[in-house]
């Protein structure tokens, strides 16, 4: 695998072989039972691989076993990806965090905020806040997501069609026209609630920095850490390492091939979606999640200055407060007691109340097909995990995941 990390034996960073054995005896359980047809793990300390492991199939049609270099969707995995290449421009004094995201899209100035009504017949409100660019990082700036099905501004979301994705034929920046013209729902800044706000802050970025997306995270970020096999769409010379994708039968939660939601992966998109487009190998996003526990750099190539990393690894939720105090209680890719927010990632605030063993500080995300990735300041530790099951709420392998690392640690 390639993720130009040293291996070493887990005695020697302080976790248990044997320990870490009762992680496949129970994830491959899933595998037996059909709820998944494969994963790859790969626990790192100290900088140093202790732990990787390869079950199942990446392709249970084609036979297809997980391999070093499978390729998969890491959908809101991009999220932490697209806010460091945020937070490049952000050191280079190219924007503030109380910058008025009209600086840079003009269209959401005159964005207005839902009140009441019905979809038909919304009644709307100006912004009595205006949308800063911290409201994208932390998911308060008003927007959500038309998969919700909650409330008549999803519904907005899916006749203006934007159900899953983005229409086909836009650009970034015409989807973001696009969104500006939907309402919010709440004013900037009052709430949390998960939503299209990193794909909003992407095109910032392509504004700031007059590059596309992708040509900006693959000069600033790719490239200086080697992450060569990431990328907004899988090229035809790599098609036969992408990973099949797959859905949970209703009722039985089996896992059931979704070539429908896997359309477009193998040709360049009409836009670079900032908030889950990427796809990505283990070893590539080890190295990411690497540089970001060892504070923005990586052999020798630094992306981010130490402090941004802890700056943005910190609760930026008004009055330090969890998700279950701000966030509205709808779908998002983190659990929600003990639990706050950075920019473009989830920060534990107390493992106590999210009864979930972790360090207070040990910040990660996930992705839509169940994809995660963790990094623990305090024990020194990486964890990124991959595989291809939709939803992600399907099964607690996150908070599995973390307890069943956490009771290998021993020194």
């Amino acid at each position: 695998m390639n993720h130009g990390r040293p291996v070493v034996d887990p005695r020697d960073v302080g976790l248990c072989a044997d320990r870490l054995g009762r992680i496949d005896r129970h994830f491959t359980k899933y595998i037996d039972k059909g709820l998944l047809t494969g994963y790859q793990l790969v626990i790192a300390r100290d900088g140093k691989v202790a732990f990787t492991t390869s079950q199942g199939l990446a392709d249970r049609e084609a036979n297809r076993p997980v391999a070093d270099d499978t390729i998969w969707r890491i959908f809101s995995m991009t999220k932490p990806i697209t806010s460091v290449a945020a937070m490049i421009l952000w050191e280079e004094g190219r924007f503030e965090l109380h910058d008025p995201v009209a600086k840079f899209i003009p269209e959401f100035a005159e964005t207005k905020v839902w009140r009441g009504g019905t979809w038909v017949k919304p009644l709307l409100e100006p912004m009595s806040e205006r949308m800063e660019m911290w409201h994208l990082f932390t998911h308060t700036a008003g927007l959500t997501y038309g998969f919700m099905y909650q409330h008549p501004v999803d519904e907005l979301y899916r006749k203006a069609g934007m159900e899953w994705g983005f229409p086909r034929d836009l650009d970034l920046a015409g989807f973001c026209t696009l969104l500006a013209r939907q309402p919010l729902l709440f004013q900037p800044g009052a709430e949390w609630n998960y939503s299209v706000s990193l794909d909003v802050l992407g095109r910032v970025v392509e504004v700031i920095s007059g590059q596309r997306l992708g040509d900006f995270m693959r000069e600033r970020i790719f490239e200086p850490l080697g992450m060569s096999d990431t990328a907004f769409w899988c090229p035809e010379d790599r098609a036969e390492r992408m990973s099949a994708l797959y859905t949970a039968a209703p009722g039985t939660l089996a896992a059931t091939r979704a070539d429908a939601a896997d359309r477009g992966v193998y040709h360049q998109p009409n836009l670079d979606g900032g908030g889950g487009g990427l796809v990505s190998t283990t070893g590539d996003y080890v190295r990411f999640a690497e540089m970001l526990r060892n504070r923005g750099e990586l052999d020798g190539r630094r992306i981010l200055s130490s402090r941004t990393v802890e700056y943005m690894a910190s609760n930026h939720l008004p009055g330090n407060v969890d998700l279950t105090a701000f966030g509205r209680p709808l779908f998002a890719e983190t659990s929600y007691d003990g639990v706050g927010f950075g920019l473009g990632m989830s920060v534990t605030l107390d493992p106590v109340a999210a009864k979930v063993p972790g360090s207070v500080g040990d910040f990660g995300w996930g992705g839509a097909a169940s994809t995660w990735f963790m990094v623990d300041p305090v024990e020194d530790l990486t964890l990124t995990f991959m595989t291809q099951l939709m939803p992600s709420s399907t099964h607690p392998l996150r908070s599995q995941l973390k307890q069943m690392v956490h009771q290998a640690l021993v020194d």
